[in-house]
């Protein structure tokens, strides 16, 4: 693999063939998409490696008193041989990165192969194609945030630990000195925290800049403007916060913060720059000066950072990486607006060229972004695919023989909430069904269940559930992230299987259940897709009609916030909420289409709260999907439209139909007495199928496609292109 490496004694930049280095214990393996060139930390960097040894010597003088402790300790001669060896010798670039998880090793079981991370630190964020990044330096990255704005997580939660460390508050002021791309960043997240900001940067370009992103006010540290405006937001008591985001050999920002700081103050150190306090003005205003280390606890703390002993949430709140998540997700609900801040994107080939271009000033930038095989260049990239797998169901078993008025026996694995309200009620006390055995992880819930709803047995075990041949379905209705593997074992072990929505969270995990079938020959598979189940939809579907030309559906979906704590908020293990409930809607679209998607183009607002779906058909038909949280809690939750050949047909949230046609019109008799959104239809058609033998009330293939389709949204909001359903019908 190549790497940007540098020799600290001669300057030498190089893209240097490297061996891959191995995913050991506590750790992922990274393949980069995008790093960031840091153009302050690293710039100062690569000119310390271009001056004169006395130059080093100068610029470093806590490396001299290191020197001449081993040269008391060891002798001239060994440290000599020692400093020269450390000096010529190629040291890494670069320490923020976002990349695609390649490998998982052993003990990590937040991310798997695959997943999109944002990576931190300078020993493991590096400029190279594959780097081994320990659990405490990476963190997944939101759906719908580009991989080219995850690259800036660590410089973001370098930022916020600054802001953290000035405890700004509603309607402080503050002054940012140095508006690169650490004061930018500041700038955002004071300006999103509800603080008054005023920028200070010799530059007008970056003045402007800051601007535009939320400072009230810019200019030159040296004129007048800066103070003015401080003297106009603050009535002139002077702004309660600096931030020193500005390096260099000039006292003028120490100097500066002194002036403009109210009585006792904070001066907020996060850049590196000469810190000759001027001892009367800090004392007649007893300012408080703070050090921001980094990106937040846990920076140089080897157990933290390579052995992965997290700090108790209770005691520190904001680690390095719990920092980093929090900018992740600032940034995907778009709080934080990093595009701007990007001034060029050089292809990794080219990391030489463009340091030593940002080195003579050839290039002036805020943030360059090296961008590695792989990526497309913005504006051309290449239409994103995702593989609807093909179905085989290999040498096909057949169901097997029941004698008659034998009950159907179902096992359930799970029993909460939507089991013991929506999907067990209708089960229990029916002819011909028999509640054989719950399984939950924890004994009470399982008691519980069966004291409720009558299960003849109840257990933690489920393998022997699975290999109970007097089982003839199971029912799995646990968390989102275990569906697909609970069904893949299932179906292996023969038995009929109803899984509620989602059936998978992964291309994988569809691909590994299909597997699943192929291997065993059990295709007895249905998914809780209910809607097209509802018998009011039914009935307004026929009321319509056979259409002949193509149809356009529209379906809003009023999802409503989330209860704070939600396991649907776990998007790392369980799925973004869109995947886990989305299945719902595309199923129904193309219930009453009569077809399976081919391609999906998905947008969201910033944050990615509320979705836009397109879906198009074979036919040139489309459907649109608006899943919306911020409607009011009194409006419906679901209202759809079907629309072709003149006709329409309306959908009410479930308690009113309607058709119209230009001559007459129909609508539902009356208003039922709750709303029937398919479950019950649905369990009868199941349990008839497993019953009988024939076959399960929707095709597996549909199964797929509707599952491959929901996948294909967070890809879609990824690239911001329609997403190509390969494979689809």
């Amino acid at each position: 693999m190549k790497q940007v490496v540098q020799n600290y004694k001669t300057g030498e930049l190089a893209l240097l063939d490297v061996p891959v280095p191995g995913c050991k214990p506590g750790g992922v393996l990274v393949r980069t998409a995008y790093s960031l060139i840091s153009t302050g930390t690293e710039l100062m960097k690569v000119s310390e490696a271009g001056m004169s040894m006395l130059g080093k010597a100068r610029s470093r003088p806590d490396q001299v008193a290191k020197v001449v402790q081993s040269v008391a300790v060891n002798g001239v001669p060994a440290t000599y041989r020692k400093v020269m060896g450390k000096l010529d010798s190629y040291t890494p670039l670069g320490y923020s990165l976002c990349g695609v998880v390649e490998q998982v090793g052993a003990g990590i079981d937040d991310v798997k192969a695959g997943d999109l991370v944002a990576c931190a630190g300078n020993e493991h964020a590096l400029h190279a194609e594959l780097n081994w990044v320990p659990k405490n330096l990476y963190s997944p990255v939101p759906d719908g945030l580009a991989p080219r704005h995850a690259a800036f997580g660590t410089v973001g939660s370098i930022a916020l630990q600054g802001v953290r460390r000035g405890e700004s508050q509603l309607g402080d002021v503050a002054l940012v000195i140095g508006l690169g791309l650490i004061g930018q960043l500041v700038v955002q997240l004071l300006a999103a925290s509800g603080v008054r900001v005023v920028g200070a940067d010799p530059d007008p370009v970056r003045c402007e800049l800051a601007g535009r992103l939320g400072a009230a006010a810019c200019g030159d540290p040296g004129s007048p403007a800066v103070e003015q405006a401080v003297a106009g937001l603050t009535g002139g008591l002077g702004v309660d916060q600096v931030y020193l985001a500005a390096g260099g050999d000039s006292n003028q920002p120490v100097e500066l913060a002194a002036r403009l700081s109210r009585d006792r103050g904070r001066v907020i150190d996060i850049g590196k720059c000469r810190l000759d306090l001027p001892w009367n003005a800090y004392y007649e205003k007893e300012l408080d000066v703070r050090f921001s280390r980094s990106y937040g606890p846990g920076r140089y703390d080897p157990e933290y950072e390579l052995q992965g002993r997290d700090y108790p949430v209770g005691y520190v709140r904001w680690t390095e990486r719990r920092n980093l998540a929090c900018f992740l997700d600032l940034a995907a609900r778009g709080r934080v607006d990093v595009e701007p801040l990007v001034s060029h994107t050089a292809d990794f080939d080219d990391a030489v060229r463009t340091y030593r271009s940002l080195e003579d000033g050839g290039l002036k930038a805020v943030a360059v972004l090296f961008r590695y095989p792989g990526q497309p260049e913005p504006g051309k990239a290449p239409a994103p695919e995702v593989a609807v797998p093909a179905v085989r169901r290999g040498g096909r078993v057949p169901a097997p023989a029941r004698a008659a008025g034998t009950p159907v026996r179902l096992a359930f694995v799970g029993a909460g909430t939507y089991a013991s309200s929506m999907l067990l009620p209708h089960l229990a006390g029916r002819d011909g069904v028999e509640l054989s055995t719950v399984v939950t992880t924890t004994a009470l819930s399982a008691a519980n269940a069966q004291h409720r709803f009558g299960f003849a047995g109840a257990t933690t075990d489920l393998d022997a559930v699975l290999g109970d041949t007097s089982v003839d379905a199971v029912f799995v209705v646990t968390r989102h992230s275990s569906h697909a593997e609970l069904t893949r074992k299932a179906l292996l072990a023969g038995k009929a299987v109803f899984v509620e929505k989602p059936l998978a969270l992964t291309g994988d995990e569809l691909a590994g259940v299909l597997a699943a079938v192929e291997e065993s020959g059990n295709d007895r598979l249905q998914v809780g897709f209910n809607r097209g189940f509802a018998p009011l939809l039914r009935e307004a579907r026929e009321r319509f009609g056979a259409r002949t030309g193509p149809g356009h559906v529209r379906y809003l979906v009023n999802a409503g916030r989330l209860d704070h704590g939600s396991w649907y908020l776990q998007q790392g293990t369980e799925g973004s909420r869109f995947v886990g409930e989305g299945g719902h809607f595309v199923d129904t679209a193309g219930r009453l289409l009569g077809a399976d998607p081919v391609s999906v183009y998905a947008l969201a607002t910033p944050g990615g709260d509320d979705l836009q779906v397109v879906l198009r058909y074979p036919d040139g038909s489309t459907a649109t999907i608006s899943y919306v949280t911020t409607g009011p809690s009194g409006f419906p939750k679901e209202t759809l439209d079907l629309v072709a050949d003149g006709r329409a047909l309306r959908l009410d949230d479930f308690v009113r139909a309607s058709v119209y046609d230009g001559r007459k019109r129909w609508v539902s008799s009356r208003l039922p007495k709750a709303r029937d959104k398919g479950q019950s239809a649905q369990l009868a058609a199941f349990v008839r199928a497993v019953r009988t033998g024939g076959p399960m009330p929707v095709p597996l293939e549909s199964l797929a496609a509707t599952t491959a389709a929901t996948l294909a949204v967070p890809a879609g909001l990824a690239s911001g292109v329609p997403v190509t359903l390969t494979g689809a019908r």
